[in-house]
């Protein structure tokens, strides 16, 4: 918030009934103007502070639109109130309604009652467990497992009860039983309570770098719902007989009760499977399946995109204190595979099958992923083409074989994570939708999601459908344009979780980097420009802008065909991909910027 210029006050017309006026400087550098507050609107906010309006007025786009302060945040810099302001802007408010918390809160008294086992299938006894982020509270997920021998599995339903496995004849072929078990979540929120209301409007958590806002009340997704260990907990389930092959002999869905083992993080599973560690033999084997699992995928056309991210290590005032990069190994594919399964699995169940004839349908929100647009995919072959690689298009579209095939030849150099950022560029955003388009990037005809109810509205209302289809119950075709909007809404507002989360992720970088102002990084060119170049720092990831007024050894000339700059007197190039040494000149807070210079 800043007062009025004194060479530009407003006309009297926009005064306050004070008389003063002051302007409000957008966080967001989309809004190309400032917008003023008059002191009626003021709501006692100071100078300088960090505030949350709204604009009332913009009915000249030559003027300044008129705003209201709508809450007083606080002094800019501060890491709380910089994290609650990249939620509110998005549209994420971090306290829940006492109401909604309330509803919560009985539920929790409540517990688990000897009436809800009622109808399930009982998993207690058999082996389960979590695998997470180190620092995750809220357990979507488990996986159950056990060897079995064959013998003629019965129709519908392959599961066994008690535990003792299955006996098969002389030479019994090995099967694999794999339950993938998740929060029955739709069993604590019920349609429109002010818990089912309250997480169709947030659509999902939102996790930023210091702080998750949750999506439901603590106490149920850190607690109730949560699959934490040694507890017995209400899952919903699909579970699959597997052969060595990975083949599904049979499946089953429905609910049913766990309780798990052992949480694992990311790093003890890696540890487990490659070493020794707690059920060493059974990661070992899930990751077996896991890996030809996603061979089976890549040869069905799957696009294999594992884009690098960043996690931060952080002060007890927030403040980043160093940056790393998040690894990805088996444990995390592992987890990733059989989730997948699960997703498909349950949207082939609910897509209606072919041939009947009757009004109802098995409507269900799916996850869909269209195929990308040709003009796209020619602007992604030319980039492609200007960095030296061949290219071909089959129907206007890169096949998706190629695109693998190009990732694989760019892994560990210097390109391959921006090429891999043009790639997903290039193509279509997955969404929600009651049409079933399929999934072009996973090269599914079926995906939904199911597995992460706690986190993701969609799921809950697939978790219901599923429910519904198994009592038999099926759902109207007028109730179509219902789950539709449901779909549109989760859409939208997985978006702006997405952006939620990019902006503190870069907010903490710009931040990381003014510690360091004037020091010396090694960065990898990741954007060509006419007004400079990008250059993407190698081990925080920190991108910055060499602007080309600060290239002052020679005159550049951006080369567009070929994505480079040009000295046009030494005639040194810098090209794509280029491995460079840069300075920290200059950042800004504010606008989330970083600015590099050529050392």
């Amino acid at each position: 918030l800043e007062t009025s210029p004194d060479l530009r006050p407003p006309s009297p017309d926009r005064r306050g009934a004070g008389g003063e006026v002051f302007f409000l400087k957008p966080d967001d550098t989309k809004m190309y103007t400032d917008i003023l507050i008059p002191e009626k609107f003021l709501n006692n906010a100071k100078t300088g502070q960090k505030v949350f309006a709204e604009i009332v007025l913009w009915n000249d786009p030559r003027k300044a639109p008129e705003g209201k302060i709508i809450k007083v945040l606080g002094k800019p810099g501060d890491n709380d109130i910089e994290m609650r302001a990249i939620a509110m802007e998005k549209g994420f408010n971090a306290e829940l309604p006492n109401k909604v918390e309330e509803e919560a809160r009985k539920i929790k008294q409540n517990g688990i009652k000897e009436s809800d086992y009622a109808g399930r299938r009982d998993f207690r006894k058999i082996l389960t467990f979590t695998i997470d982020p180190s620092d995750a509270k809220d357990f979507d997920d488990a996986i159950s497992f056990r060897e079995i021998n064959s013998e003629p599995l019965p129709n519908p339903s392959p599961l066994v009860t008690n535990g003792e496995g299955r006996r098969g004849g002389a030479n019994p072929e090995k099967l694999f039983e794999i339950g993938i078990h998740i929060a029955d979540v739709s069993h604590y929120v019920k349609v429109d309570s002010a818990l089912d209301v309250e997480a169709r409007e947030r659509g999902t958590s939102v996790y930023l770098v210091d702080r998750t806002i949750p999506m439901l009340p603590e106490i149920l997704s850190n607690d109730l719902c949560s699959l934490v260990p040694h507890k017995d907990r209400l899952t919903m389930s699909a579970v699959f007989i597997l052969d060595k092959n990975t083949k599904v002999k049979s499946e089953w869905f429905g609910r049913t009760v766990i309780h798990s083992k052992k949480r694992f993080t990311y790093e003890e599973a890696e540890n487990s499977i490659k070493k020794s560690g707690a059920l060493h033999k059974e990661l070992f084997i899930l990751n077996n399946l896991a890996k030809k699992m996603t061979k089976e995928r890549f040869a069905q056309g799957a696009i294999s995109l594992d884009q690098e991210e960043v996690k931060f290590v952080l002060d007890e005032k927030g403040t980043p204190i160093k940056v790393i990069k998040k690894e990805r190994g088996d444990s995390n594919r592992l987890i990733e595979e059989f989730m997948l399964l699960a997703n498909k699995k349950v949207a082939e169940v609910l897509s209606p099958k072919k041939g009947r004839k009757t009004n109802d349908e098995n409507v269900s929100i799916y996850r869909v992923h269209d195929l990308p647009s040709k003009e796209k995919m020619e602007d992604l072959a030319f980039f492609l083409r200007s960095l030296g690689h061949k290219i071909s298009l089959s129907n206007g579209i890169i096949p998706t074989h190629e695109i693998n095939k190009l990732l694989s030849s760019l892994a560990g150099r210097n390109e391959e994570d921006t090429v891999q950022r043009a790639i997903v560029r290039s193509m279509a955003k997955a969404i929600y939708s009651t049409k079933n388009i399929g999934h072009y990037g996973l090269a599914f005809e079926h995906y939904t999601h199911f597995t992460s109810p706690i986190r993701r509205y969609p799921d809950i209302v697939v978790h219901r459908l599923l429910s519904g289809y198994l009592q038999g119950r099926k759902i109207k075709k007028e109730r179509l344009l219902e789950f539709e909007k449901i779909a549109l809404a989760a859409s939208e507002q997985e978006k702006r979780a997405s952006d939620a989360e990019r902006a503190s992720i870069k907010y903490k970088q710009v931040e990381y980097m003014s510690r360091h102002l004037g020091k010396n990084f090694e960065g990898i060119i990741s954007g060509i420009t006419e007004w400079g170049m990008y250059v993407e720092e190698i081990e925080t990831k920190c991108e910055g802008l060499v602007r080309m007024r600060d290239m002052n050894d020679d005159f550049y000339i951006l080369n567009e065909k070929k994505l480079e700059l040009v000295g046009q007197k030494k005639k040194k190039k810098y090209r794509f991909g280029d491995r460079v040494k840069i300075k920290v000149r200059a950042v800004d807070l504010e606008r989330k910027t970083i600015d590099y210079v050529l050392v």
